[in-house]
C-alpha cells in the first residue's frame, strides 16, 4: 500500500508542474514561429484597421480640391445662365417674328389697294378744280358722293388694318419716310424740308410700306 502511495503522489507532482509550465508558457513571449502562427489565425480585418483607418487626407490636398471643385462649379452656372439668356433671345425673336407676320400679313393686299386710293384722290382734286363740274347741282353731288366713298375707304383700312396715310409737307426730310423727286435751293431754309408731296405717303401700323413722293427745298449752302 506503501508503494501505491508513492505511486499516486508522484503522478500527482507531475501533473502540478505540467500544469504550471503551461501557465508560463502561456505569458512567455512568443517566438517567430509563435507569432507567425498567431498572424496566420488573426482576420485580416483586424490587421488593418491600424493601416487604415485612421488617416486622413492631407489638409493642403483638401484645399486644392476644394478650389477646383468650386471653379467648376462657377464655369458651370457660367455656361447655365448663357444658354438660359440665348434661349430667351430666340424666344423673344421668334415671338415677335410671330407678331409680325401677322400685323403684316395683309402688306402686299394693301399695297395693291393704295393705287386705287390715289386715283381717288387724283380724281376727288380733278373735280374740285372743275367749274364746269362743281357748278352743277348734280356735278356737285357726285364729288361729294366720291369723297364720301374715299373716306370712308382710308378709315375701314386704318381702324381695321392699321394702314395710315401721312401728309409730308412742312416737315423735315426724311430718306425713310420721303422720295425726293424734285430739289430747289432756298436761303430761306437751314436744313432739307418738304415743300409739297405729290404723291401720298403709307404707313402699316409703325412701319413705312410707300415712301412719298416729294419736292424738298434745300438750303443753298452746304
Amino acid at each position: 500500500m506503501e508503494e501505491t502511495a508513492q505511486t499516486d503522489t508522484t503522478t500527482i507532482d507531475e501533473a502540478g508542474e505540467a500544469a504550471v509550465n503551461q501557465a508560463n508558457g502561456a505569458n512567455a513571449p512568443c517566438d517567430g514561429e509563435n507569432a507567425a502562427e498567431i498572424r496566420a489565425e488573426t482576420p485580416d480585418s483586424v490587421q488593418n484597421d491600424d493601416s487604415e483607418g485612421g488617416e486622413w487626407p492631407d489638409g493642403a490636398n483638401l484645399d486644392a480640391r476644394i478650389a477646383e471643385l468650386e471653379t467648376q462649379l462657377a464655369e458651370t452656372r457660367d455656361q447655365l445662365l448663357r444658354k438660359a439668356a440665348d434661349f430667351e433671345n430666340f424666344r423673344k425673336r421668334m415671338n415677335q417674328e410671330k407678331q409680325n407676320a401677322i400685323d403684316f400679313a395683309n402688306q402686299s393686299l394693301l399695297l395693291d389697294i393704295i393705287p386705287v386710293i390715289d386715283d381717288f384722290e387724283r380724281a376727288i382734286q380733278s373735280a374740285e378744280g372743275s367749274v364746269e363740274l362743281t357748278g352743277l347741282p348734280a356735278g356737285k353731288a357726285m364729288l361729294d358722293g366720291i369723297t364720301m366713298i374715299e373716306k370712308r375707304l382710308i378709315s375701314q383700312l386704318e381702324a381695321k388694318w392699321g394702314l395710315k396715310r401721312f401728309n409730308a409737307a412742312g416737315e423735315p426730310f426724311d430718306p425713310n419716310r420721303h422720295e425726293a423727286m424734285m430739289m430747289e435751293k432756298s436761303p430761306e431754309v437751314q436744313e432739307p424740308v418738304v415743300q409739297e408731296d405729290f404723291v401720298k405717303g403709307y404707313m402699316l401700323k409703325d412701319r413705312v410700306i410707300r415712301a412719298a413722293k416729294v419736292k424738298v427745298i434745300m438750303p443753298e449752302k452746304g
